[in-house]
């Protein structure tokens, strides 16, 4: 890099962090000392149980696999140095704060080793200033630390498809496998995808490969010989291995803990029935509404009452049955009801790349047009890019596969604006490569 492309990145970094630090003051000046969401509270009180050294549960329930453990590890250390106080949670939107910026600087990364450093600098100003990720960034959710790590993950597998030697691969992968586990204890529901994607690249993607895929070292790129067109069904297997080696690896803390209490294995957690229940049942309109809950606890404590188990055991009973008796409530009522469950699908995912945000408050004139006019863009460019690099090589649909993946996920549970930001910040590399080419043109035509 140049002297003047690292102040302008550095500029560039400073003011992504100016920006979150001021929108997170934004948002803590309207609330009084809390955080505004539930799911911030719950992540708060369990961090408060490991910086206190209790048992990992919550609620008075006492639930055990509520929640997976990854974000109340990284508050942790903020409630032990500023308290659980007011102090505390502004020391917490700070971190997010910090994991935001730490996310531009992985699509920085992600997007210099698809196309340059004059793309990759586009796709950090276009995700420093996106409001989606400035939103995530201000809020104490999982969201914060789930960026980064994706994008770190998709930039270790286009190292590990594009290093020279085996040994390189290998350490990439499991890397990019680290990553990818250290991402599902953030958010669960990124658990499948590496599996998936990985199989979407041997079956779809492991018959040909193009001369962008697979980019030689430099000292041997003038005796290389032009390389043949052939399967790269093996390379797709290697790092498929790695990388899920990787994965179990990060993981297997979390499921040997799960096994140890419950008696089974628990992939992620015990929340998936209430999560699958959210998205079908009989109220359901696409958005989150847990009033139901309240319900299927009274039903299930009734069916409990007259259980001999130990305190300690019967929670964990109570836990998996509860779970249990939602995920099947939820499928007996989709199986009964196809045409709803289809048609919620199709709103769900209209929910989820809306132009504007579907929550009632937050849909005054002046959000409404400023998501309109940021968002909207933004996605014809990713998809502009898309179009652009399809045919060239596994990588480059590294950016845009998360955005199938998370869409085709929420539209069985439930679905919202939020859960598209992850995917368009990765989507935005292909952008930046967008915005690269059309400077690069202009300054054709211009002759310079």
């Amino acid at each position: 890099m140049t002297p003047a492309y690292r102040n302008s990145f550095a500029l560039l970094l400073l003011a992504a962090l100016a920006v979150r630090l001021a929108a997170g003051y934004w948002w803590q000046s309207r609330l009084d000392g809390r955080f505004g969401m539930g799911d911030s509270d719950s992540y708060w009180m369990l961090a408060q149980t490991i910086a206190k050294g209790k048992p990992y549960a919550y609620g008075a329930d006492h639930a055990r696999v509520f929640r997976a453990p990854g974000y109340p590890l990284l508050l942790a250390p903020v409630v032990g140095l500023a308290g659980e106080g007011l102090a505390g949670v502004r020391l917490a939107r700070a971190e997010a704060t910090l994991l935001g910026v730490l996310a531009v600087l992985a699509l920085w990364w992600l997007t210099r080793l698809l196309f340059d450093e004059r793309a990759a600098l586009w796709a950090a100003a276009l995700a420093s200033f996106y409001p989606g990720a400035i939103a995530a960034s201000m809020l104490v959710l999982s969201e914060a630390p789930f960026c980064p790590l994706i994008l770190l993950q998709l930039a270790l597998w286009t190292k590990a498809w594009r290093a020279p030697g085996c040994r390189q691969t290998a350490i990439y992968a499991c890397c990019g496998g680290l990553a990818a586990g250290a991402a599902t204890l953030m958010r669960p529901s990124w658990l499948l995808f590496t599996p998936l994607a990985a199989a979407i690249g041997m079956l779809v993607w492991g018959k040909q490969r193009s001369s962008a895929d697979v980019a030689p070292p430099p000292s041997v790129v003038k005796t290389a010989r032009p390389s043949r067109r052939r399967s790269c069904y093996p390379r797709h297997f290697q790092i498929a291995c790695w990388m899920l080696l990787g994965l179990i690896a990060a993981m297997l803390p979390w499921w040997v803990r799960n096994a140890r209490l419950t008696g089974r294995f628990v992939p992620t957690t015990l929340q998936v029935g209430a999560s699958l229940y959210d998205g079908l049942n009989p109220n359901a309109t696409g958005g989150s509404n847990m009033d139901f809950i309240s319900r299927f606890v009274a039903e299930q404590r009734r069916a409990s009452a007259h259980s001999t188990a130990a305190p300690g055991d019967a929670e964990i009973a109570f836990e998996l049955q509860l779970d249990r008796r939602m995920r099947e409530a939820a499928i007996t009522w989709a199986r009964a009801n196809p045409a709803r469950a289809v048609q919620l699908a199709g709103v769900k995912f209209l929910r989820m790349w809306n132009v504007w945000p579907n929550e009632p408050r937050l849909s005054t004139w002046p959000i409404r047009l400023a998501v309109l006019f940021t968002y909207t863009p933004l996605l014809l460019l990713a998809l502009w890019g898309t179009w652009k690099t399809m045919g060239r090589g596994w990588p480059y649909v590294l950016c845009w596969l998360p955005a199938v993946y998370l869409t085709l996920l929420h539209m069985v549970f439930v679905s919202s604006i939020r859960y598209r930001d992850p995917a368009m910040l990765a989507w935005l590399a292909l952008a930046g490569g967008v915005i690269r080419d059309w400077g690069s043109g202009m300054r054709t035509r211009h002759g310079t």
